[in-house]
């Protein structure tokens, strides 16, 4: 270490006046003019340095990156983290290894678009715009688009600086329209728009932004029948369900080059994956690991979607696959150096599926759950959701919290340090960051979905379904004693089921009127 002169000695303990008579003293006028007009030259140069290393957040990339992954139709206990015991997710279950479990989330819907509206625009499906799936007027590819000016979970990580990337399943706007991801606070999309497009995993394009990307793939549809005069044992008749270019290999590519263009910056990605959502298709690379694990009976496509040999195998493999992604997607972000300051979110947009071959039996996809995909029992929204973020979430943490689709929005307001914006979530920042003192709760949770309502209000659940224009009764279940959905337990708690019920009838009426429950 470098020694000071003598004459600086009494610099750290003295106060300025004194300082300065003791150098005046020591050294005389002339040089303590030079010594001045250097010490503010070198005090100057260290507040320019204080002030380099330390400005607005915004402006540095010092806010973490985040990545939201959603899964299509993946079950409450479809990982190993949650109990699957036939299908292998040893990345995914790392990411719970090293972060948290959320043992009480909730899908924004029990079907893709609704659940996936309220989830970027943080409105339950009783004041949001979408509340159920369904085709738009003539327009042969998308979905009902999000309304122009609809803030969504893109915009307000745009206003803090990051760049946005949407890879995957849509279906929240047809291509060019006001709910165009572009047009939603995304400067990056990759993937498919529609997601009736979305049911074959090789499709003869995809869109990037504004351009069709082709695709080696041939045209054929995602919903067929296996031809009754065919072997359906002969591994070769399913050939021509399959392609070259395989999409979720395309998309996990894509994710991975925007992590790289925007490394030096925060970056937001949505990584929307259609993974495990059927029709059942897989390259026979990913299929090998399954193959001749389970007592197979070849699908035959009379459920929907389109016919596989193997269709267990083939479920399992997909959702290994997606696990694979997840475990590249960590390793980039290692290589690169930001794995400590990147949040990695995994969820689900509903439960199982019971149709295209899918298995929810075999899987026991939402354990014992009652209700799958379609339906507003458990089964049907309750979702696996995992975060990691490394030096932040404590390691191997589980959560009782009560969290639905719509506290993402607040919750990514909260971290980025922005004003929350009017919607029906909270942030689950404080349980993400292990300040359950300071967690707020929901007074309650709402669902709606064709003609079916759910409320959830502490413990208690309801579920209410209307028929020609009229409610039927309310059935209620105490989920602290039966998760599974199976007593019945109205008559019993009489002002429950009037405040539930009150809590349904404050629904604010959507405006397409085949989503509400008026009779036909």
């Amino acid at each position: 270490m470098c020694q000071l002169p003598e004459y600086f000695s009494g610099f750290i303990v003295s106060s300025p006046p004194i300082l300065a008579q003791n150098l005046k003293t020591h050294i005389g006028m002339k040089k303590w003019i030079l010594i001045s007009v250097v010490l503010v030259a070198i005090i100057t140069a260290l507040q320019a340095t204080i002030n380099y290393q330390t400005p607005d957040k915004k402006k540095t990339g010092d806010l973490p990156n985040v990545i939201f992954i959603l899964a299509d139709d993946l079950g409450f206990c479809e990982l190993e983290c949650y109990g699957q015991s036939k299908i292998k997710t040893p990345h995914i279950d790392a990411l719970a290894k090293n972060g948290i479990k959320f043992m009480q989330h909730y899908s924004g819907s029990a079907v893709c678009a609704p659940s996936r509206g309220t989830l970027l625009t943080g409105l339950h499906t009783g004041h949001a715009y979408i509340r159920n799936n369904g085709r738009f007027k003539d327009v042969k590819e998308g979905q009902r688009p999000l309304k122009a000016g609809t803030f969504t979970f893109a915009h307000l990580m745009k206003n803090a600086g990051y760049a946005t990337s949407c890879v995957g399943k849509w279906g929240l706007g047809y291509p060019g329209s006001e709910g165009d991801p572009l047009n939603m606070g995304f400067d990056h999309f990759f993937g498919y728009n529609c997601q009736t497009h979305a049911h074959n995993y090789y499709p003869t394009y995809l869109w990037r932004n504004k351009e069709k990307v082709a695709l080696d793939n041939p045209d054929f549809r995602s919903s067929q029948k296996f031809p009754q005069d065919a072997d359906p044992f002969d591994e070769n008749q399913y050939s021509k369900y399959q392609g070259k270019e395989y999409a979720s290999d395309l998309m996990g590519k894509e994710v991975l080059n925007f992590i790289d263009s925007n490394k030096n910056k925060p970056f937001f990605i949505y990584y929307a994956t259609p993974i495990p959502h059927v029709s059942l298709q897989i390259p026979e690379k990913d299929l090998i690991e399954y193959k001749g694990q389970f007592e197979e009976v070849p699908y035959n496509g009379r459920k929907g979607y389109l016919p596989h040999r193997y269709p267990r195998a083939a479920y399992a493999a997909m959702i290994s696959h997606l696990d694979r992604q997840v475990g590249q997607i960590v390793a980039k972000l290692k290589k690169e150096g930001i794995y400590d300051n990147t949040i990695i979110v995994f969820t689900s947009d509903n439960g199982s599926a019971t149709n295209g071959g899918a298995d929810i039996e075999f899987f026991k996809g939402v354990g014992a759950l009652n209700g799958h995909k379609g339906n507003l029992f458990e089964g049907g929204i309750r979702a696996p959701m995992i975060a990691s973020w490394p030096g932040h979430i404590q390691p191997g943490t589980t959560s009782n919290h009560v969290s639905a689709f719509w506290d993402v929005l607040p919750t990514l307001a909260d971290l980025t340090g922005q004003e929350i914006p009017q919607c029906d979530g909270i942030s689950y920042l404080p349980t993400l960051l292990g300040q359950a003192d300071q967690q707020k709760q929901h007074p309650y949770l709402y669902w709606e979905l064709g003609k079916s309502q759910a409320v959830r209000l502490g413990n208690w659940k309801a579920i209410r379904n209307w028929t020609n224009g009229i409610p039927g009764k309310t059935k209620l279940f105490d989920l602290s004693k039966d998760e599974n959905e199976t007593t019945n337990v109205a008559n019993e708690n009489a002002q429950i089921v009037l405040k539930s019920e009150q809590i349904m009838d404050s629904r604010t009426p959507s405006e397409i009127r085949s989503w509400n429950f008026e009779a036909k």
